[in-house]
């Protein structure tokens, strides 16, 4: 029988928040600082996780509803509620981040194995199950946790002179 694996309940559950630890002392400012010229900033690596959890939650909905259903590749710069959530405050967009979070994690953690077997097909890695899906979408989010690490760290010694 298949059933979601505690590597992926665990990070659906908590991975997310070690967010909140990453930018603890940031002021919002900072948050907001272009790092890299042509680079997210911290906020905007931010708002697109939180976008993301929202179009990965319509997306497991087509693949339950329907047959394997074929995605187009997803870009933030062509979604226009990134471009409307980046101008929402920090606040907002983490309440929104942590709120999602926990009701799209409650609601993944009772699919049953019919569920977690259903496929979707996206436009780089092919036909992958509900539970590649939660894979690939935890393994997107821990690189932009790191993003988000690495522009604090640099941040950090700006601020240290």
């Amino acid at each position: 029988m298949i059933q979601l694996p505690s590597s992926i309940s665990t990070r659906l559950q908590y991975q997310h928040k070690s967010l909140l630890d990453i930018i603890d002392g940031l002021s919002d400012e900072q948050i907001r600082k272009v790092v890299y010229p042509g680079k997210w900033s911290i906020f905007e690596n931010i708002v697109h996780l939180a976008t993301y959890q929202h179009i990965l939650i319509a997306r497991l909905k087509l693949i339950l509803e329907t047959d394997n259903p074929v995605f187009e590749r997803y870009t933030a710069e062509a979604d226009p509620h990134f471009h409307d959530n980046c101008s929402k405050t920090s606040r907002e967009i983490m309440q929104d981040l942590l709120t999602t979070r926990k009701e799209m994690a409650a609601g993944i953690l009772n699919f049953d194995e019919p569920e977690l077997i259903k496929t979707g097909t996206h436009p780089f890695f092919g036909k992958m199950t509900v539970l590649q899906w939660l894979d690939f979408f935890l393994l997107h989010e821990a690189h932009h946790l790191y993003t988000i690490f690495r522009l604090t760290a640099e941040l950090r010694k700006e601020q240290a002179g």
